[in-house]
């Protein structure tokens, strides 16, 4: 597990990875079109099964291992090839499937300001979640560490929610994440949806 309190900040290497979390690959990415900068980031909300946590389906999902037969929602996604640049754990652990040089399956059918396609110019962050339960408070500090790092790194123009981007399609990461709070603690004022 990465420890919470990055004193000097971890670095983004050369090749899109960050420095000092776990790393678990995902295939399910490919290239960004030529040219494409990161100018958005997208926050979700993910649980399997829903609202469980703290065990492997979504390392399972984002990694093609997911065991349809080992509870009946994942017989409904286990065909799915998704993935995400980033999740944060419950207890603040963040893990990192894709390069933030790789466009990661995340964001769907979406549009953000009237640009469509939107894992071409995003990087996609998982919070372990759901709709109906708050977010720990360990998961909001590592997202607005992580959130500072990535907007150092990129020419971040917004921060926005999967729901943002595909509205009636999405609904993370739900009614429970506090945006509110984000803006209070953080000193990203102006990317924040």
């Amino acid at each position: 597990m990465s420890s919470l309190c990055w004193a000097t900040g971890p670095e983004i290497r050369p090749d899109g990875w960050l420095e000092g979390v776990r790393h678990i690959e995902s295939p399910n990415c490919d290239e960004r079109p030529l040219g494409e900068a990161i100018s958005l980031i997208v926050v979700h909300a993910i649980s399997l099964p829903p609202a469980q946590f703290g065990g492997e389906g979504i390392v399972h999902l984002f990694t093609n291992q997911l065991d349809a037969a080992a509870h009946s929602y994942f017989a409904q996604i286990s065909h799915l090839r998704v993935s995400a640049h980033f999740l944060i754990r419950r207890d603040g652990e963040l893990i990192q499937f894709v390069s933030c040089r790789q466009r990661a399956w995340h964001a769907g059918l979406s549009s953000w300001q009237g640009r469509p396609r939107c894992n071409d110019f995003s990087l996609g962050i998982e919070l372990e979640g759901c709709d109906e339960l708050p977010f720990e408070d360990v998961q909001y500090l590592r997202l607005l560490q992580l959130l500072r790092l990535l907007c150092v790194h990129y020419p971040i123009a917004a921060v926005a929610g999967h729901s943002d981007i595909s509205p009636g399609r999405k609904t993370d990461p739900g009614p429970c994440f506090d945006w509110q709070r984000l803006a209070a603690i953080g000193d990203l004022p102006g990317v924040l949806r």
